[in-house]
């Protein structure tokens, strides 16, 4: 039986599928192979865990959170889901500073791709990591910390350094979030006030068709001491999920209901599957200060987008110093847009995406549908570092050779 990513539309070509559930047997699989490649949650949408060798999958390894109080850290195994690691850590009074907004996903493949939540004073969730344990090219346990010369390069790496076995997160004190949704917030008011909305929350997204004069959705997800504003949008009168026709249930509570952070950041429960998996996604990163001529820029083409979109989200995400984050040394307006599962209509449609918006400089999600990545800067620090810990290009495949090495 064929393995396939959560959307399907992956489908791998792996050889050997192993799913060790230790890390010995991690390091023994490494050794032995010739190339190899990580699955996670396997909730990407492009070839980036494709291999047409062995592809380890790390969900099997033990949980076991380690929390080291006076340190502020967590130490969990790589395959963890955010969800199952944030209910643990709230028992015990500790929290994340962010989620994503599907709890689903695990903390390596979230950490490996970049991925994020929202806030304009938070960083993806990889800023949380703190030190990050891999298998490496030889089967050897490596252990790089922050504070290492080489740790920026060694967390967002696209699994191109090695099997991530062990993952130390920084964590703070538990939290409370009230979540408030607004409906039809006037298109004109998000260019004129974007700033505004923006940090409006401790977190916020936006949802919208890019059709017609407003935006379908503001959500705001509310710390104590702060209160909602909907800058002339109405408030919800019922629970809403981002798409608007679609059934309420798998989503987060809102009303302004307090409740605990892990049960509020992310859009999703836990315990429900957000959708089929009948989609497609995509997502681009601009300059904060770029977003409303980015939301131009899609508007341009938007007799392009709407037929094949099932919903968009605009979100922040504040800066970072990890190598190849999309982040990377500049605050982000992220531009995801879900689309319909039909990669024949999709694709070129991405395609004009990225023209329209050529100019502001891009820069994709790695685990998302795209055409084209800018050469990140540290780029050849990147490559330094693989050199040394993976000489021969064993966690390479198709993808890390298309966008890091030019082969």
């Amino acid at each position: 039986m064929s393995i396939t990513n959560w959307a399907g539309n992956i489908a791998f070509g792996a050889a050997r599928v192993h799913r060790p559930s230790t890390v010995d047997q991690v390091r023994a699989v490494v050794a032995q192979a010739q190339r190899v490649r990580v699955l996670g949650s396997g909730h990407s949408f492009n070839d980036i865990a494709d291999t047409p060798a062995d592809l380890v999958s790390v969900a099997g390894l033990p949980v076991a959170p380690r929390i080291d109080p006076a340190a502020g850290t967590v130490t969990v195994a790589g395959g963890v889901r955010y969800g199952e690691l944030a209910a643990h850590l709230d028992a015990q009074g500790y929290a994340l500073h962010n989620l994503g907004s599907l709890p689903h996903i695990s903390v390596a493949g979230a950490v490996a791709t970049g991925t994020h939540g929202s806030g304009a004073a938070l960083g993806n969730l990889a800023t949380a990591v703190t030190g990050i344990e891999l298998v490496t090219a030889g089967g050897d346990l490596v252990r790089l910390d922050r504070g290492d010369a080489e740790f920026p390069g060694a967390v967002v790496a696209l699994g191109a350094l090695g099997v991530v076995v062990g993952v130390t997160l920084a964590v703070r004190p538990s939290y409370s979030i009230r979540q408030f949704v607004f409906e039809h917030l006037p298109r004109a008011v998000l260019d004129e006030r974007w700033e505004e909305i923006a940090s409006a929350g401790y977190s916020v997204s936006l949802f919208t068709r890019w059709a017609g004069d407003t935006v379908d959705q503001l959500w705001l997800k509310l710390a104590d001491g702060q209160e909602p504003d909907g800058f002339g949008a109405t408030p919800a009168g019922r629970a809403m999920h981002p798409i608007a026709a679609m059934p309420a249930e798998s989503c987060t509570e809102q009303g302004g209901v307090p409740g605990p952070w892990h049960r509020r950041l992310p859009h999703f429960k836990l315990d429900f599957t957000p959708s089929s998996g009948e989609e497609l996604q995509s997502e681009f990163f601009v300059a904060r200060g770029d977003a409303v001529e980015a939301f131009a820029a899609i508007e341009r083409v938007r007799h392009l987008v709407t037929p094949v979109l099932q919903i968009s989200e605009i979100r922040t995400v504040a800066a970072d110093d990890l190598w190849l984050s999309p982040h990377h040394g500049r605050d982000s307006v992220a531009l995801h847009f879900t689309w319909i599962k039909d990669h024949a209509r999709v694709a070129p449609v991405v395609a004009a995406l990225e023209e329209s918006l050529a100019h502001l400089a891009p820069r994709p999600h790695w685990g998302k549908v795209f055409h084209h990545a800018p050469r990140p800067e540290r780029l050849a620090d990147f490559l330094a570092l693989r050199e040394r810990l993976d000489p021969f290009g064993k966690f390479s495949n198709a993808f890390v050779e298309r966008h890091l090495t030019g082969s």
